[in-house]
């Protein structure tokens, strides 16, 4: 098993690290949506997520950051500017 290292930035979390997995483990993890890595001592140091169970858990945790109310009333809430005004803004920095 080696490693790569990769520059993704994801969701401001920085630099992560790419594992190829051989066949051997992938066969392991492709069996369940969720396994807990040990190390060879048994000490737990992580967790394997499916990506469609990562997915799931990263969109569930943003929807509960915001209520719908608070986006209708964001919606409704008057002013704002157009997509115009913005780039004239961003564009004057």
């Amino acid at each position: 098993m080696g490693k790569l290292r990769s520059s993704i930035d994801i969701c401001g979390v920085g630099d992560m690290t790419r594992v190829v997995l051989d066949d051997t483990v992938w066969d392991k993890l492709a069996q369940a949506e969720t396994v807990e890595l040990c190390d060879p001592t048994g000490r737990r140091v992580g967790h394997f997520l499916s990506d469609e169970l990562y997915r799931r858990l990263l969109y569930d945790w943003a929807n509960a950051q915001i209520s719908d109310e608070e986006l209708d009333r964001r919606y409704r809430e008057p002013g704002g500017r157009t997509l115009a005004e913005i780039w004239a803004r961003l564009s004057r920095s």
